[in-house]
């Protein structure tokens, strides 16, 4: 079966005519997903054979398993790795872990057994991630900004929505004029985005906003030259023209987590929202607070408990404003810092 998210009738027959060929009497079924799409002969068939052999091995293990035992589990994620990313155009590949080497040999062993000598132990004593720069290279697809060789730079935002990456000429002013600027850096950009997008793994909609170009050979060329770049992505993208307002609209298949969302959390300050309430918000803010206490509430005086910040700004740059608020309510107002607030965290406290 072909699944009916592959629209297109020419695809689905292609697709089905591969499979056909090569199960040939093969008494399995199988089905076609949305990622087949597009994919060549050769990469089809290492699935079939994969799969075929997990199948294999999965009735062994189920003829001797007894009540309640499990019988199958997914792979961690060193041996998804390499079922997922280890191909052909892959020269090496180098683990630090003695114990993980054992288990990706035996795995590739019997199911990939044309790889098995690409793999191979590092046993160095620097860590591999320093040796490669893993480490950095993690760090920087986690900063909002991504420089260019030029001196431009992009702006990746991911929201829930969609991803947005905004394109900057920086320090980049070229040698010949503005249009010839933007155009060069328009091309680098157009790299780094689709490079961007497959390190950080970002999926569903995504706005490209470049720089506005006059000439609409320059546009072209900009898109052929992110189409070109997307060629290595392993998910399906779709790249569409070109807005007047100089926006690309592309789609990639969102098929796990992107790397942010998986190595971070939502800030504990500002709650995920990327920006805290100024000082000067907060204090009114425990104004108004003290106002709706003082009216529920019979007290003598009051205690607020606010971060160092606030505290600073309010008996500095508010204390008219404190002394006439005590007036107003009749009441003492005494200001205390506390080191671990975050600057929009406070108590206004009765005594």
């Amino acid at each position: 079966g072909v699944s009916v998210r592959i629209e297109d009738e020419t695809e689905r027959m292609r697709l089905k005519e591969i499979l056909a060929e090569t199960i040939g009497e093969n008494p399995l079924g199988y089905i076609v997903r949305t990622n087949a799409e597009g994919q060549s002969r050769e990469a089809l068939c290492e699935d079939i054979d994969y799969l075929g052999k997990q199948w294999s091995a999965l009735q062994q293990r189920i003829a001797v398993a007894k009540v309640g035992k499990r019988v199958y589990e997914d792979l961690p994620l060193a041996l998804r790795a390499l079922r997922d990313l280890m191909r052909p155009t892959i020269e090496r590949v180098r683990v630090d872990s003695r114990e993980t080497l054992d288990r990706a040999l035996e795995f590739t062993g019997q199911f990939m057994p044309e790889l098995v000598e690409r793999l191979e132990h590092y046993p160095g004593e620097r860590p591999v991630f320093d040796l490669y720069g893993i480490e950095d290279e993690i760090q920087r697809a986690l900063k909002k900004e991504v420089p260019l060789k030029s001196g431009g730079y992009l702006v990746v935002d991911q929201t829930e929505a969609m991803t947005t990456i905004d394109v900057n000429t920086g320090s980049y002013l070229g040698t010949r004029n503005l249009e010839e600027t933007v155009y060069r850096t328009n091309l680098e950009a157009a790299q780094a985005a689709a490079r961007q997008l497959r390190l950080r793994n970002l999926g569903g909609i995504i706005i490209i906003d470049f720089i506005d170009m006059i000439d609409e050979e320059h546009q072209r060329q900009v898109i052929r030259q992110l189409e070109k770049s997307l060629v290595r992505d392993h998910a399906k993208t779709t790249v569409y023209e070109m807005s007047p307002l100089g926006l690309v609209e592309m789609t990639r298949k969102r098929t796990t987590e992107s790397l942010e969302r998986q190595l971070c959390e939502p800030c504990p300050a500002c709650s995920g929202r990327g920006s805290i309430k100024t000082a000067e918000t907060v204090t009114y803010e425990i104004f108004r607070e003290i106002t709706r206490a003082v009216r529920q509430f019979d007290a003598e005086k009051l205690l607020v408990l606010a971060a160092k910040d606030v505290v600073v700004r309010i008996l500095d740059e508010d204390s008219t404003a404190v002394a006439e608020l005590e007036e107003f309510i009749g009441k003492t107002i005494r200001f205390q810092p506390e080191e671990h607030y975050s600057q929009e965290q406070f108590d206004v406290v009765l005594l």
